[in-house]
């Protein structure tokens, strides 16, 4: 069962370079946070991490993840997106260019030159199963 963004959630991701805690499932069971940039494609939200990091390494391994939206400018206002998530390298550094893009105003090496070295980026598709909150 899927479920579907609001109207103004869509809006928020499409306008505004707003910040998500990605919440994954380590392998004793706790949970892991990252603090990302992220963007939607349709109803799916899309975020960026390359490959071996322990956000990839917990997502191949369980695809359950959160992703909390909480705007700067309206701290009592939030999304909560649970959903299950699909990784694939196709697209990777697009994503992440078209994020840098939008939350920096430079593409990714410009912004962050020692990621020249980094691995291969995966593309995070997130496909919501239940959203909650007041966004």
């Amino acid at each position: 069962m899927s479920a579907e963004l609001s109207d103004d959630l869509k809006k928020l991701l499409d306008d505004a370079p707003v910040f998500a805690a990605v919440a994954t499932v380590q392998p004793d069971g706790s949970p892991q946070l990252s603090v990302t940039w992220i963007a939607r494609d349709g109803n799916d939200l899309l975020i960026s991490t390359t490959v071996g990091r322990r956000k990839e390494q917990n997502l191949r391994r369980d695809p359950r993840v959160t992703v909390l939206i909480n705007p700067h400018n309206a701290p009592y206002t939030y999304a909560e997106v649970r959903g299950s998530a699909t990784l694939t390298t196709e697209g990777g550094q697009e994503l992440i260019n078209t994020l840098s893009r939008k939350y920096t105003g430079k593409d990714y090496t410009d912004f962050n030159p020692a990621s020249a070295e980094d691995a291969e980026r995966v593309v995070v598709r997130i496909a919501p199963r239940k959203v909650v909150g007041s966004i």
